[in-house]
């Protein structure tokens, strides 16, 4: 059978680091059918029920059968626009300050192929997302990472990029509550990160995924809560953590008029936009009464508990995170967090993130999801703790 070779851009991506990991997880789940799976990000709950009767009930609507607009229904934006204004008090125009995405990962490769050139350099967290890298690599762009180091509360250190990386960068990815550290911004960070990309024209994307699951009763910041903000880029957010929505596929970019106009001319090309019956769902969960957001804050603070408790009975220093679901613990020292992960895996059948799979200032810690129920987190730690690593 014939091979054709693939274009150089497919071979600029990155390696998918986490489908070695995948691999291992088979084998050992071919062997023992007791494997507890921390590694993942994917929610365990459902979405809540008027969210999916809605999505019913719209799926008999014969307009929606047709194409929906390219650039999505302006119910939809409007609903968009309402969210931001209640729950942030930030006002946005839904005519020129939101984009609609079949989902945050789909925009965060798709923005760097509308701000990047060959040669020019991104601005990355390191430990960050992994898609951010694939983006960069698409666009044929360069990538500096900003090392998040405990001792900053997983905050860049902007005085360690040097000005020649400051003329050449065009775009900064930021993440708070972050993935994979479980660190929150604070609004110091974000004015620093405004007056510098102002400075230097970088615009800035805020990844805001994890924007609804903050802790102890804080509230996570948006970026676009600080002045400013619009000036320099926009933020990114999905449906799919707080409303379990991962599989329904719905975001958006909020923010520069011109970063919307340009993800829209580049979504021209590539979609014809999200089923209106999804788009009508995702209007309602935005709308409608938030208590299902709050009872699954609740249930990730429980389970955070749990899990931290767990870990320190067993000697394990781990502190928790401040938002997201993820914790982001400490390997023992003598061992990387790859080694760490597959010792787990192979004495424990717990799975974890291994750390330098997020970058390379990943190393040292490796991630684990606040997925699974509290006792299901305790038997993982208590497995772990007969280890005796600690």
């Amino acid at each position: 059978m014939k091979t054709f070779s693939q274009s150089e851009a497919l071979q600029r991506l990155p390696e998918q680091f986490f489908s070695k990991l995948v691999n291992k997880v088979i084998k050992v789940n071919q062997k023992h059918d007791d494997v507890i799976n921390l590694g993942q990000g994917n929610p365990d709950q459902p979405t809540p029920q008027g969210i999916v009767e809605k999505l019913k009930e719209a799926a008999d609507n014969p307009t929606y059968h047709k194409y929906s607009p390219f650039t999505g229904y302006a119910f939809l934006k409007e609903a968009v626009s309402t969210y931001y204004q209640r729950e942030f008090g930030v006002e946005v125009d839904p005519n020129s300050e939101i984009a609609v995405l079949a989902g945050t990962k789909t925009g965060l490769v798709e923005i760097s192929q509308c701000f990047l050139n060959a040669g020019d350099v991104a601005l990355v967290p390191d430990p960050g997302y992994p898609d951010y890298w694939s983006g960069i690599a698409l666009a044929g762009a360069k990538m500096h990472g900003m090392p998040l180091r405990k001792e900053l509360g997983f905050h860049p250190d902007y005085s360690e990029i040097d000005e020649k990386t400051w003329k050449a960068a065009k775009l900064m990815f930021l993440n708070y509550p972050n993935n994979p550290t479980g660190a929150v911004a604070t609004k110091e960070l974000f004015e620093q990160t405004i007056q510098l990309a102002d400075e230097h024209d970088v615009c800035v994307i805020h990844d805001f995924a994890y924007g609804a699951i903050g802790f102890d009763g804080e509230k996570p910041l948006s970026f676009l809560q600080v002045e400013g903000a619009k000036n320099v880029g926009g933020e990114m957010i999905t449906l799919s953590k707080t409303y379990n929505m991962a599989g329904w596929r719905v975001g958006f970019v909020v923010g520069n008029p011109s970063v919307i106009q340009a993800i829209e001319l580049i979504q021209d090309h590539y979609y014809c936009s999200i089923f209106g019956g999804i788009q009508e769902a995702a209007a309602h969960a935005l709308l409608s009464d938030q208590t299902s957001v709050k009872e699954l804050v609740s249930l990730y603070e429980g389970r955070r508990k749990a899990l931290v408790a767990a870990a320190q009975d067993n000697g394990w220093k781990v502190e928790a995170p401040k938002g997201s679901f993820f914790a982001w613990f400490p390997v023992p020292q003598g061992l990387s967090s790859e080694q760490f992960a597959d010792l787990l895996l192979e004495k424990a059948r717990v799975v974890v993130a291994p750390g330098i799979g997020f970058g390379e200032h990943g190393e040292g810690y490796v991630r684990i999801a606040l997925l699974s129920d509290e006792k299901t987190l305790e038997e993982a730690m208590k497995r772990i703790g007969e280890l005796h690593l600690f």
